[in-house]
Parts: structure tokens; sequence; C-alpha cells
């Protein structure tokens, strides 16, 4: 399965803040000339939720878990023993122009693929579960990765005038070491292996200044 042509794959195994985090995901889409696949860690347990989320959801948290606010959607998803990702697509790239589900769904695909290679049945769910929480993982919705009639990976996306930009968290007790290669592998076989651009960290760093690590962002809505 190839769904892009060429990738640049960052293993970021700098435990930084969840400001950080979200900073670097917007500067590779604002920077990115081919698709970029980021996997990440966090220095502390943490909680991120979605841009249309309230604060109120998560304010009783903030005791035991750092709190950011995300740039794309979704609900409440906990972080901490779980692999977080995020995957840019360029807007010049052709992949942008299909539809943001169906974006989804290959990118779960090639999840449910490298899992299958080290004997994981996954599944994609086939339709949207009944919303019963503001958690994230509580609400299946159509081509969330499920294993054993649970959800193990869910995203949130955002469009913007430079691109698509997925975030994802998967949460299987810690996927095994060869995870990455064989979910960047799923996407593109013939993927480079990068460190994070050196221009990305200025406008990282102003972003999560002034932006993802202020009460204002945070507390929005």
């Amino acid at each position: 399965m190839n769904l892009v042509d060429a990738l640049d794959v960052i293993d970021d195994r700098e435990l930084r803040a969840p400001a950080m985090h979200m900073a670097l995901d917007e500067a590779l889409l604002h920077n990115a000339i081919i698709p970029v696949l980021r996997f990440y860690r966090w220095r502390a347990p943490a909680v991120s939720f979605g841009y249309f989320s309230r604060f109120d959801e998560v304010r009783e948290r903030s005791a035991e878990r750092e709190l950011v606010r995300r740039w794309t959607g979704g609900g409440i998803v906990l972080h901490g023993d779980d692999l977080t990702y995020s995957f840019v697509v360029p807007a010049a790239h052709s992949l942008h122009e299909r539809k943001a589900r169906e974006i989804y769904s290959l990118v779960h695909r090639a999840i449910t693929v490298a899992l299958s290679l080290r004997g994981t049945n996954a599944t994609l769910a086939d339709s949207t579960a009944p919303r019963i929480s503001d958690a994230c993982f509580a609400n299946p919705v159509y081509a969330d990765v499920m294993v054993d009639g649970r959800k193990i990976a869910g995203a949130a996306q955002r469009r913007a005038r430079t691109g698509l930009l997925q975030q994802g968290s998967i949460q299987l007790n810690g996927p095994a070491p060869y995870f990455t290669r064989d979910f960047s592998d799923a996407i593109c076989t013939t993927a480079r292996r990068i460190d994070i651009p050196t221009q990305c960290f200025p406008m990282a760093t102003e972003l999560a200044e002034s932006k993802y690590a202020t009460a204002e962002w945070l507390t929005r809505r």
C-alpha cells in the first residue's frame, strides 16, 4: 500500500511540553513540501482536547495532567502511554484533493496493515456509534481502528490554506518499537527518516508561547 509517493518520517523522541507538540505540528503544516508523518511522546501525563471542546469538560483533570487545546477537532484524549502521531499533507499534494473523511480512512487503514503484520486483527469501524462521553476513545466514529470491539486509534483533522493536518493517538498498551516503521511503510515504502527541519523551531516556539501555552487559548470555550 503506497498512499503517497514520498514521505518524510520524524520519530521525535524529545519529551516535549504539550504546547510545543501542538506548535510543532502546526509549524510542519506550514512548512512541509511533501507529506510528513511525525511520531511523538509526552514529557508527563497529558490531556489534549479538541478546538471546539469546552474547557469545563477537562478543567478537573488539570490537577493530575497537563492540558492543551488542539487546533484540530475531536474529543478528549489521554496521553502518556499512547503513541501520538501527526500526518501533514501539503495543499499542493494530490492527496489533499481527496475528502477529509477519505484521508482519515486511508491513514487508519495503514494502521490496521501495520498491526496485522504482527498478528493483531484490527478493523475499521463501519459506522459512527452513539456518543456516550466527551472522551474520544469512548466514541468510535466511522473508520476508527478497532481491536476486539474496542477503539484503539482515533484522530482529528484541520484543513488550512497550506494543507491538511491529522493528529492521532494509538492506544494499544504501548505499540512495540517496530510499529512506527510498519505504519510509515504502509503509507509509503520509500519513506525517508529525517529530523524536525530546523526552520520549524522558530515558528513553533512562537506559536507555543503566544497560542498553545496561553490561558486565553486553553479556556477560549
